[in-house]
C-alpha cells in the first residue's frame, strides 16, 4: 500500500483540514489529498509552487491551526530538536499519520542484500535512487535519528493507534527489489523490516485559533 493510501485510510474525511511536514520538492501525498477533497496545506524548504505549499521549516510555520490532522512522511528523523518540534505538533492537530525509516537496522544481512542489489542494477545499466554503500551513508548522515528515539518521543505525546514495521529499502533500489520480494524476505526472516508506519493521537491540548503557533 502506498503511503497516500494509507494516510486516506486513516483520515477523517474531507474536508477535513490536513498539515503534511517535509512534503519535499515533489509535493508529498498533498496532490493526492487535495483531489480526494481535504484542505491541505504542505510545508517544506523545497516545496514545489502551488496554492498547496509553504516553502517553510516546521519552526518557522506560522499557521495557528487548528489542523485535523498532520502527515509525516520520511521527516520526523530530521527534525532537531525533535521533541520542541512534536510538541507543535501534537497541539497543532488531534491526529499524526506518519512514515517513517530505521536506520539502526541497515546492517548485517540487511546491509548486504541492499548493496547486492544494487551493485546488480549498476551492473545492469540502471542507477539506483539510494547510496552504493551504506557504511560511507551512515557516516554522511550521524545526525539521523534512530527509529527507537523517534518512537519514543512520539509516545510521550501521543496515544499509538496504529504502529507496523514494513519494507524501505526498495524505495532505494527501484528495479526489480520490489516492495512484495522485500517483504517476503522480511517475513522468512533474511532481513530486518527498515519502514515503519505509526499513527497516534494527541494527549496534548491544542491551541486554540489565533494563539500563537
Amino acid at each position: 500500500m502506498s503511503f497516500a493510501d494509507f494516510v486516506l485510510a486513516q483520515l477523517p474525511p474531507p474536508p477535513a483540514r490536513v498539515l503534511e511536514v517535509g512534503c519535499g520538492d515533489e509535493g508529498g501525498v498533498a496532490y493526492a489529498l487535495d483531489a480526494a477533497g481535504y484542505d491541505v496545506l504542505a510545508i517544506d524548504p523545497q516545496a514545489p509552487e502551488g496554492p498547496l505549499f509553504r516553502r517553510k521549516t516546521l519552526e518557522e510555520l506560522d499557521d495557528p491551526g487548528p489542523f485535523d490532522a498532520v502527515v509525516a512522511g520520511r521527516v520526523l528523523h530530521h527534525v532537531q530538536p525533535l521533541g520542541a518540534g512534536l510538541d507543535k505538533l501534537a497541539r497543532l492537530a488531534p491526529l499524526l499519520v506518519v512514515d517513517e525509516f530505521a536506520p539502526e537496522r541497515l546492517n548485517g544481512a540487511t546491509q548486504d542484500w541492499y548493496e547486492a542489489q544494487h551493485r546488480a542494477l549498476v551492473a545492469s545499466g540502471r542507477e539506483p535512487e539510494g547510496p552504493a554503500r551504506l557504511d560511507h551513508w551512515r557516516a554522511a548522515h550521524s545526525d539521523i535519528a534512530p527509529s527507537g528515539t523517534v518512537l519514543a518521543e512520539l509516545r510521550a505525546r501521543y496515544d499509538e493507534l496504529a504502529f507496523e514495521r514494513r519494507p524501505y529499502l526498495y524505495r532505494w533500489l527501484g528495479g526489480p527489489a520490489t516492495e512484495q520480494l522485500e517483504e517476503t524476505l522480511i517475513g522468512v526472516g533474511a532481513i530486518d523490516a527498515v519502514g515503519l508506519r505509526w499513527v497516534g493521537r494527541s494527549t496534548i491540548k491544542l491551541w486554540p485559533p489565533g494563539s500563537p503557533g
